[in-house]
């Protein structure tokens, strides 16, 4: 097997225990391939004009995004209101201010993620025929009408918002909450996330298996030994049934 994909050499007994339940986070990881919202925004502002480096605009994209949190209209925005109060936010932090299409770049990050998402239906389509899924992410409220917009919400039988539960991941209990809503045991389900500290370590630290989306070339932070990794979602298919099989 190719290093960096599919299952890892480390876990090949635990691999062999059967699944009752897979868990998901969302931004970053149903859409899109493994890359946080801060760098796709960012590559959106860049196409647009915008001059400031990554590094400079994540520390704008963290304000905005605190500032998102708070916003009056989060609690009821779908995922192309979202992304577009996000620009509104960001125009008043970056240097360019409204001088940027920001109207496009919103457009632009949300045909993105609804590339893939699509995409990826089928894949938690097959999964959802044979195991419970569910959503565990750390957002800002509004996750279940981002998921009812984008088609996403009859495949997952429960959905764990950090802003309605009130704990975020790390905290294993986001976790634990969605695997009792799906009778699941933690030995018997999968994590499946972009972040390494807050979907892949609090998961395995739990006893669960975990599949790390990320770029195949990304070094894992020392000490981390995911269950398996992919660098798309469809390959999660083949790696859980290559799980069962191990």
């Amino acid at each position: 097997m190719i290093p960096g994909h599919g299952l890892t050499h480390t876990r090949t007994l635990e691999d062999a225990r059967p699944i009752e339940a897979v868990l998901f986070d969302f931004g970053g990881t149903l859409d899109a391939d493994g890359v946080r919202w801060a760098i796709r925004f960012h590559g959106a502002y860049r196409r647009a004009g915008g001059r400031l480096e990554l590094p400079a605009f994540e520390v704008c994209f963290r304000e905005s995004d605190g500032r998102l949190a708070r916003h009056p209209r989060i609690r009821e925005a779908g995922f192309r209101e979202m992304a577009q109060l996000q620009c509104s936010l960001l125009a008043d932090q970056v240097p360019e201010g409204g001088a940027l299409a920001w109207d496009r770049i919103g457009q632009e990050f949300c045909a993105e993620a609804l590339a893939v998402v699509g995409r990826n239906h089928s894949t938690l389509e097959r999964l959802r025929r044979r195991w419970r899924l569910g959503v565990v992410s750390n957002f800002t409220g509004n996750l279940q009408f981002c998921l009812d917009e984008l088609g996403l919400s009859p495949l997952f039988s429960v959905v764990i918002d950090s802003a309605v539960h009130g704990r975020e991941k790390p905290d294993p209990q986001p976790f634990q909450a969605a695997l009792r809503a799906l009778e699941a045991t933690t030995a018997s389900s999968w994590m499946i996330g972009d972040n390494p500290e807050a979907d892949i370590r609090p998961a395995l630290a739990l006893g669960m298996r975990a599949c790390w989306l990320t770029d195949p070339s990304r070094a894992a932070p020392r000490g981390l030994v995911p269950s398996a990794r992919i660098a798309r979602l469809p390959e999660l298919a083949a790696t859980l049934d290559a799980a069962c099989l191990a």
